[in-house]
């Protein structure tokens, strides 16, 4: 099991037992920075030449494409009105409407043996196009509630596209560091995403968001994400069975397919919402959904590995 989930676990009893650095802190401040260097960081590790390489495949790539942002959107608010908590439903689909997560898909494409190139290729392409998918699909709702949308994509472009644009430039300089010490920008990463869930379970905690919802709902939530998780996968599996893709590229669709990125989900969230209570209850889902795929998307990889040795 990956450590990084107890990490998450720990950070939100971290939120409820000592809220104080929260306000001693220049939070806001230290969250925003971390998040510009993360997808400045971003930037370095494009390869063009992974890019170039995993071009060809455009059916595959069309595949996890419309299943990222299309059919897990519409899913999610096909069952809209089964929910009475209506922020609870929106966290679920803020999840849907999330980009693919890079580092964790290709990994678990390596280890199930899968198509390398295109999964790199739909991973990073997947997080370029959540920066102007995901704002669309959240400001239908957004925008009912007084959500002021030029703003947030004000904040999105020097936030996080112009690092990336930066980080992309600098790249023939700078980008040899990022893979030498390749270990230490992931923990990086991981600790600015901490940092940002720290501040918004210690506002949610503090105005009582979590009080007024019952235990009972909590566990329909988990029940929801489950499902979720499973339908988008069945789905996905049923399609490329149909269309006869091989092992590889049905292994890197399932896989890209199913994943929604932690990264970009914190990183929105603080975009969207700033700093209102409900953002650790919106972010709830996706941690959940989080844990879920590492652990479940991490069993059936090393299956497929078993599998391709045997």
């Amino acid at each position: 099991m990956d450590p990084f989930i107890f990490y998450l676990l720990g950070v939100v009893g971290l939120a409820y037992f000592f809220p104080e650095p929260a306000h001693v802190l220049p939070f806001e401040t230290i969250t925003s920075a971390g998040v510009s260097l993360v997808f400045f960081f971003y930037g370095l590790k494009l390869s063009k030449d992974k890019l170039k390489s995993g071009l060809s495949n455009i059916s595959l790539h069309f595949l996890i494409q419309a299943f990222t942002f299309l059919v897990f959107p519409l899913v999610v608010l096909a069952v809209k009105r089964f929910f009475p908590n209506q922020d609870l439903w929106l966290g679920l689909f803020f999840l849907a409407a999330l980009p693919s997560t890079v580092s964790s898909s290709v990994v678990m494409i390596s280890l199930a043996k899968g198509n390398i190139p295109a999964g790199i290729f739909n991973a990073s392409l997947s997080g370029l196009i959540g920066i102007l998918i995901t704002p669309l699909w959240m400001s239908i709702f957004l925008h009912s509630s007084g959500g002021d949308f030029t703003e947030i994509y004000i904040k999105l472009l020097y936030e996080i596209l112009l690092p990336i644009c930066l980080g992309f430039f600098f790249q023939k300089c700078l980008g040899k560091y990022v893979q030498q010490y390749n270990s230490f920008f992931s923990k990086f990463d991981r600790a600015v995403i901490l940092a940002v869930i720290y501040k918004s379970f210690v506002h949610s905690f503090e105005d009582g968001v979590f009080q007024s919802i019952p235990y009972g709902e909590m566990a329909v939530l988990a029940v929801w994400v489950m499902a979720l998780f499973w339908l988008i996968y069945g789905l996905i599996y049923f399609v490329t069975e149909k269309l006869g893709y091989n092992t590889e590229d049905k292994i890197t669709a399932l896989f890209c397919g199913t994943k929604k990125s932690l990264v970009h989900g914190t990183v929105f969230s603080k975009v969207f919402w700033g700093s209102s209570p409900t953002v650790g209850l919106i972010l709830l889902p996706l941690m959940l959904f989080h844990a879920l795929q590492i652990l479940i998307v991490g069993y059936i990889a090393g299956k497929y590995a078993k599998r391709n040795e045997a």
